[in-house]
């Protein structure tokens, strides 16, 4: 028999023997997370040792996925036992007593996330909508080493490499250290990016990535003066690009192609990765690097009986119509 629990901390689920792999599919993840935000809810359907749990949060009366910019992806946690499926199914059923509505997003496909979660919801009794959300550069490196690698960047890259390289001195570390993070944080600061979301948070996950080894972190000085940075980890097989940061007053050196060509060697050459993940978002620079790309989707769980739903049905349907359109 499924037994379906509710909890606002995922301690309370540290007996359980979790299968998921990458930084964003772990409880340590979602420790850090649920002290950002209001209402936490790890749903979870467990039979004996075996157990799915959905990480969400709690907005009015909809509930959605217990996640935020920094991560790149967004799945259940599970055991990894044959029961899976169907824990799942009955805790989308279960569900169905408690919210009106489910928003999961950032979920992968090529792990059949995406399919696990719309077949048990459908199947639950729910209505489903899925749609793009956003987009994910990926390289698979394909047994290559770097400079083989290195060899099939577009010409541009190669030739500010050239050019620019030796004009930074680049340090490469594994383990956090705190005044290099800080100079980081500056760096940042002075940076084209917009305003950092939560640099505590940031700070806290690359010091637990440090922690267990898959911490990856590169500096870049001109003259002695930091001017660019990127944090990278590498779990398993994959290494994943965190952060990237360069002073706008250094554009001119380029210290960012340098550090990125430079991690690019470490996690190939060294760590011996099968591919790297640039995260979300469809800058025009990650282009250079990466080679496939990847759709993140957004998943809509409604129950039809519900009259608060039906004007996202009509506007679901509605998106349905104009994409069947398109594609026709």
């Amino acid at each position: 028999m499924t037994a379906i629990s509710y909890h606002d901390t995922i301690d309370d689920l540290q007996d359980l023997d979790w299968s998921g792999s990458g930084p964003f599919a772990r409880p340590s993840w979602f420790a850090l997370l649920e002290k950002t935000v209001e209402a936490p809810l790890y749903a979870t359907a467990r039979q004996g040792v075996q157990a799915v749990t959905l990480p969400l949060r709690q907005s009015g009366r909809h509930l959605e996925a217990l996640t935020n910019w920094y991560a790149f992806t967004w799945s259940d946690l599970h055991t990894g036992g044959p029961s899976d499926a169907a824990l799942l199914e009955d805790l989308a059923r279960a569900l169905a007593t408690r919210t009106p509505r489910v928003t999961l997003t950032k979920l992968p496909e090529e792990d059949r996330t995406l399919d696990r979660l719309r077949t048990a919801f459908r199947d639950a009794g729910w209505a489903v909508f899925a749609q793009p959300c956003d987009t994910n550069h990926v390289l698979e490196v394909g047994g290559r080493s770097f400079s083989q690698y290195l060899a099939d960047r577009p010409g541009p890259v190669r030739t500010t490499l050239q050019r620019k390289a030796k004009k930074v001195d680049v340090t490469l570390s594994t383990m956090f250290e705190p005044d290099v993070w800080s100079a980081y944080e500056a760096i940042y600061a002075d940076s084209w990016k917009p305003k950092e979301g939560d640099p505590d948070l940031l700070r806290a996950f690359a010091q637990s990535e440090s922690k267990a080894g898959r911490y990856r972190f590169a500096l870049a000085r001109h003259e002695g003066a930091p001017v660019a940075a990127q944090f990278w980890t590498v779990d398993g097989d994959t290494a994943y690009i965190h952060k990237l940061a360069h002073r706008k007053t250094a554009d001119h050196l380029s210290p960012g192609t340098t550090l990125t060509a430079a991690l690019f060697e470490r996690v190939i050459d060294t760590d011996k990765v099968a591919r790297v993940d640039f995260g979300t978002g469809d800058d025009p620079y990650k282009r250079d690097w990466m080679e496939q790309v990847r759709t993140r989707w957004r998943l809509d769980c409604l129950r039809p009986e519900n009259p608060r739903n039906w004007p996202v049905f009509v506007r679901a349907i509605a998106r349905k119509l104009v994409s069947r359109r398109q594609r026709g």
